[in-house]
């Protein structure tokens, strides 16, 4: 943690492009199909009083307040474009010392030119948060999610999924180094299995225990790969992608050339052995 979990008063004015003096401001980092909006939205029922912002998916280097490319005000979604033509009077709700989230998809913590990853705002936030899901299931559902997309050829897909490994990789270094950096690493797949993983989270991040539950498929980036934006998230065995998508070839395919890459399989080895040792197991089969 940056602070106790609250905005230092020497980086208040920072936020005033919002029109808002927050209570706290975090940021969320996360590979797509990590469950970034699903612990985004706990984080938000869990702000208590304070009303809340949300930019969705940032871009980096640049300011938050203009980079969005969604935006929810007290977890209601409103048009971008009125929001970035007048981000104070959308904000308003929210009141002035609103709880704001924003979050960088596909953006590690900070990149190796170091550039400020939000802009003039980069020292404006008292938390940082790295979201990460297990490797068999995040494949998974990733490649799932690039099937649909007609549009791209199997050769298209395998390239996509060989840039996101790499950046996985990197992603997984962050948070084995989580505490030297102050970010607060939250593992989906825990998320998902532990109510005292979740409560013991909300206490890291300075938020109380008022809504625990893992709530309702969110909606962004067209919900679930595998079933949409299915209301109840519990019924959507997130932990069984690997299952599902095991006889598919172009899955088949893109893990095997996986299990070779040594430096991805060692960080992926020191966060979630079962999956390394699994991975293992079905590539030996397969020859």
């Amino acid at each position: 943690m940056k602070g106790a979990h609250a905005i230092p008063a020497r980086f208040a004015n920072d936020w005033q492009g919002i029109g808002l003096a927050p209570l706290r401001a975090m940021r969320a980092f996360g590979m797509r199909r990590s469950g970034n909006h699903a612990i985004a939205d706990w984080i938000l029922r869990n702000v208590g009083g304070s009303g809340s912002v949300f930019l969705n998916n940032c871009m980096p280097a640049q300011s938050p307040l203009t980079s969005f490319r969604a935006i929810e005000v007290n977890r209601q979604r409103i048009p971008t474009d009125d929001a970035r033509a007048n981000l104070p009077a959308s904000c308003a709700p929210a009141g002035p010392a609103a709880t704001i989230l924003i979050t960088y998809e596909d953006i590690p913590p900070a990149g190796q030119d170091m550039r400020a990853i939000s802009g003039d705002l980069e020292e404006g936030f008292d938390a940082d948060i790295i979201i990460y899901r297990s490797f068999l299931n995040w494949s998974a559902s990733l490649l799932k999610k690039l099937q649909k997309n007609k549009r791209f050829a199997n050769s298209r897909r395998a390239g996509i999924m060989m840039r996101a490994f790499g950046e996985y990789s990197r992603m997984l270094g962050y948070v084995s180094e989580a505490d030297a950096l102050s970010l607060t690493p939250i593992c989906y797949d825990d998320w998902l299995a532990s109510e005292v993983y979740r409560a013991n989270r909300l206490t890291g991040l300075g938020l109380s225990s008022l809504d625990n539950s893992i709530g309702a498929t969110q909606p962004y980036g067209g919900g679930s790969s595998f079933q949409g934006s299915r209301a109840d998230a519990d019924d959507l065995a997130t932990d069984r992608r690997f299952e599902q998508m095991a006889d598919d070839p172009d899955y088949r395919a893109v893990l095997t050339i996986a299990a070779r890459d040594s430096d991805l399989m060692t960080r992926v080895k020191s966060h979630f052995p079962q999956d390394v040792e699994r991975l293992s197991e079905w590539v030996g089969g397969q020859s």
